[in-house]
Order: C-alpha cells, then structure tokens, then sequence
C-alpha cells in the first residue's frame, strides 16, 4: 500500500488485499501433505464473556488463520481497523480501537496463539495530534503513548459513547509512516 501495489480505499478491500498475501505466503510453509494453512474471514467465535463491540458472546474476527497438522495447530487473529481523514468519527474511532484491543485479549483467552491489530490511517490526528479533549483523552494510542494494565478508560461526555473499559495487557503505541499521507501501527496482543 505504501508504494501503490496495493490500492485500499477502505477497510473491507484492506482485509481482502491482506488476506490474500497472508494465504499466499502461508501455503508457502506448507512443506508437508498434513501440513496446511487455513485462512477465513469474519470467523465468528463464541467467547467467555461477552464482548464490548457486540455486547454478547459472539464475536467475529477480521482475519482467522490456522496452520499446521489436524491436530497441532496455530491460530492466529488480525483484527484491522482503516481510519480515512474523509470519514472523521473523531473520538469515537479511538474508542473503538480499544474496545478491538479488548476483543483480541479475548480471543487470547479462547486459545488463539497469535494475534495483532493493525491500523492504517490518512489522518496524522490519530498519530501526532498534540491533545484530546479532556473528555476522551483517555482513549489515546499516539505515537509513543501506553497504555498500562488495569487502567481503566473513561469516556467522560454528556452523552459517552460507551462504557468504561479496561484491558489487559500493557502496550506501547509505535506508528510508522511508510509513505508520505499515510500511517501504520502494528500491535501484538
């Protein structure tokens, strides 16, 4: 995407383009006829506790992914999140990221080995903007921010978005800048 080999104008064909690399290079590491990669899209899981997107047990992830022998697998979750300038849910888009976060330190718990989030985004205010207001600050991934285990974030407006919520884990935020109008995060849960 950085160097336009890839054109995503939103986050469905971000999942699309992705997963089709990710099946491509996992059939790659198929060395053996027991050995496979499987990859589906919006798989749904049943969780232990109900989920603060879907507020029930059912979730579905983005990107599922096993490999391995029939009964020696790896799982794999990659939540996406692509967040366009043009389509400003400012601060509820921040919001949301957490609660995806939330989700994968759930699959973590229903026994997916491997999981990451991944945000891109045309807009530097999810990057490097200088402040939150005081309401939503909490929800703040920037650039060299953390988050520490246990911290609970509040969404503290007249009318908040969602409940308060806690992860976790402990993250630091690290976002690159692979081309000139667009950012990128990686987050291992």
């Amino acid at each position: 995407m950085a160097n336009g080999g890839i054109i995503s104008k939103n986050e469905a064909s971000f999942q699309l383009e992705l997963g089709y690399i990710l099946k491509v290079v996992g059939q790659l590491y198929e060395f053996k006829p027991n050995e496979k990669f499987h990859l589906e899209f919006e798989n749904n899981i049943v969780l232990n506790n109900p989920s603060l997107k879907s507020k029930s047990k059912k979730a579905r992830i983005d990107i599922y992914t096993e490999f391995g022998k029939e009964k020696e697998k790896v799982k794999g979750a990659i939540e996406l999140k692509f967040l366009k300038k043009k389509n400003h849910r400012e601060p509820n888009n921040r919001y949301d990221i957490f609660k995806d976060i939330s989700n994968l330190e759930a699959y973590r718990e229903k026994d997916i080995d491997i999981c990451y989030f991944y945000i891109w985004t045309d807009h530097s205010h999810y990057v490097k903007q200088k402040s939150y207001s005081l309401g939503t600050s909490d929800f703040d991934f920037r650039d060299k921010k953390e988050y520490r285990e246990g911290t609970i974030l509040t969404y503290s407006t007249d009318k908040p978005y969602g409940e308060p919520i806690k992860l976790k884990g402990n993250y630091k935020f690290k976002w690159t800048k692979p081309s000139e109008n667009m950012y990128f995060m990686k987050l291992k849960i």
